[in-house]
């Protein structure tokens, strides 16, 4: 389905020049490109007429929660007919892993998933599999990792009406894509059986069940329902499931990753002995084995993420997996305030990996631990195809690389969408320095004529008193000068007779 654009007003002013200008870039193929707007100047109207345009699954990024969530509801409105998701981090609190060696603190791992968040990821990674029409608003944790998009694949269960196929193999798949069995607390991720009816709560699903009915080992009828009333709303031919959760490994891959994470924790006890690092080799063997335990019997365990290079299959290095690698290879990039994101993005992986080495000396991690990270700037950049960069105060990387592409910024007015009237101020589409000059000359052009006198002429009139050089009017320092005067205004005070006294 192609993207619809719904709305009451029209692109004015500057909007369909840089709309214009925009899509002209884009379809060249030149890879960078800056949209200069001002605070309130339609720039989100502007870049949903190029979405349209273009007819691309776009990925917008914004630095913080709470500007991706106003994008959000923004492109929900512009394109209801379309995937709009909304993809950034799920933790209400999250405090990370940490030690701090000089006092012998280890920090534990400690937060909050918030499920609505973790819904809407699943929702925005299903998306992406299922359909080409898909706008997914996310804030910088989109460079964290997640399953690889072939893992992912492989989990999915499709089935239709009059399969044949046992209601055990459903249940069973349904364990292993990290559904729970709840007969009485129905709700995300979760499934019930009754009989021969199977009824499954999608995790990336809006208030809605799935009634699988069984005769015999043939699937009988598919029917989506109200989970609350129980209630049919449609028969359905044929559905399919996603995992429950972001993080799901293949039964094949778990146990290999069971033998190479053994494997790793022998080379490394050799390492810290050879150190002699006794007290940080019997750390790690204690710790790591627990974890191999519960992989074992239970398929999971506390810090999992940590052994995602073995649970993946990734060489050492290699970049993780993000829901970057869930979109075509012909997708668009916008990024919002470019100016405060692309620091972010580029500071998340020193960070991380900064805490991440204490842990690995001190024999609290494995080394693959350091692997389980964001991307870097450099491996961002390599997955990103086209991107369009939305600021007011484009930052010098934009500024740099729009100017090799021989691009330039594209004009944009302070313009209230729909309406003509003019507003005052106007960024050129040349480069910032031109923007400045222009912006001086006709504030200058505007002001009255007794606004535009000069300083010395301000001195001259008695308006302004003259400092001494290096100090500002006023100030109170000990500068000879100052001394001076302050000891003249003193023997002046006390000549002056005391007016109370008489």
């Amino acid at each position: 389905m192609p993207f619809q654009l719904e709305s009451n007003y029209k692109p004015r002013g500057d909007q369909g020049q840089a709309i214009a200008k925009l899509l002209k870039s884009v379809e060249a193929g030149n890879r960078h490109q800056t949209l200069l707007g001002v605070t309130g100047s339609g720039k989100t109207f502007t870049i949903a007429n190029v979405i349209q345009e273009l007819d691309r699954p776009t990925l917008v990024i914004s630095h913080n929660k709470t500007l991706a969530a106003q994008l959000y509801s923004e492109f929900k409105q512009f394109f209801p007919r379309n995937a709009v998701e909304y993809f950034v981090s799920y933790f209400d609190y999250y405090q990370p892993e940490a030690y701090i060696p000089r006092s012998d603190t280890y920090i534990e791992k400690d937060s909050s998933i918030n499920e609505e968040i973790e819904r809407l990821r699943l929702a925005a990674t299903s998306a992406l599999l299922s359909r080409r029409d898909t706008i997914v608003v996310a804030s910088v944790s989109c460079i964290y990792g997640i399953t690889s998009p072939e893992d992912y694949l492989q989990m999915l269960l499709t089935v239709k009406r009059g399969q044949h196929i046992s209601r055990e193999a459903v249940l069973g798949r349904l364990i292993d894509m990290l559904y729970e069995r709840n007969d009485v607390n129905f709700s995300r991720g979760r499934f019930r059986v009754r009989g021969d009816v199977v009824e499954v709560y999608p995790g990336s699903a809006d208030e809605e069940g799935i009634r699988l009915e069984f005769f015999d080992n043939e699937i009988d009828a598919i029917t989506r329902f109200d989970p609350l009333t129980g209630h049919a709303h449609q028969s359905l031919s044929v559905i399919t499931f996603y995992p429950a959760k972001q993080f799901v490994t293949p039964a094949d891959k778990l146990n290999r990753a069971l033998r190479t994470i053994r494997e790793e924790l022998d080379q490394r006890i050799i390492e810290l002995e050879s150190q002699n690092k006794l007290l940080e080799a019997q750390r790690l063997r204690m710790r790591t084995e627990y974890d191999l335990e519960m992989l074992q019997e239970m398929g999971f365990c506390n810090g999992i993420e940590n052994y995602s290079r073995h649970l993946s299959g990734r060489p050492p290095g290699s970049k993780p997996y993000t829901i970057i690698d869930f979109f075509p290879k012909d997708f668009l990039t916008v990024i919002d305030e470019s100016h405060a994101t692309i620091p972010q993005i580029g500071g998340m992986y020193e960070g991380d990996r900064s805490r991440k080495t204490v842990l690995v000396n001190y024999g609290f991690r494995l080394p693959s631990a350091l692997d389980n990270r964001p991307l870097n700037f450099d491996e961002f950049m390599k997955l990103t195809n086209q991107l369009v960069y939305v600021s007011a105060t484009p930052a010098e990387f934009e500024i740099q690389n729009s100017i090799a592409g021989n691009q330039k910024y594209f004009p944009h007015k302070r313009q209230r969408i729909g309406q003509d009237e003019p507003m005052p101020f106007v960024l050129p589409g040349e480069n910032v320095a031109h923007a400045s000059r222009l912006r001086s000359n006709n504030n200058a052009q505007q002001r009255k004529p007794e606004a535009r006198a000069t300083l010395a002429d301000r001195r001259a009139a008695g308006k302004i008193r003259r400092a001494h050089p290096g100090r500002a009017a006023g100030c109170r320092t000990n500068h000879p000068a100052d001394r001076a005067s302050r000891s003249k205004n003193h023997n002046q005070a006390a000549q002056k007779p005391n007016r109370r006294n008489h």
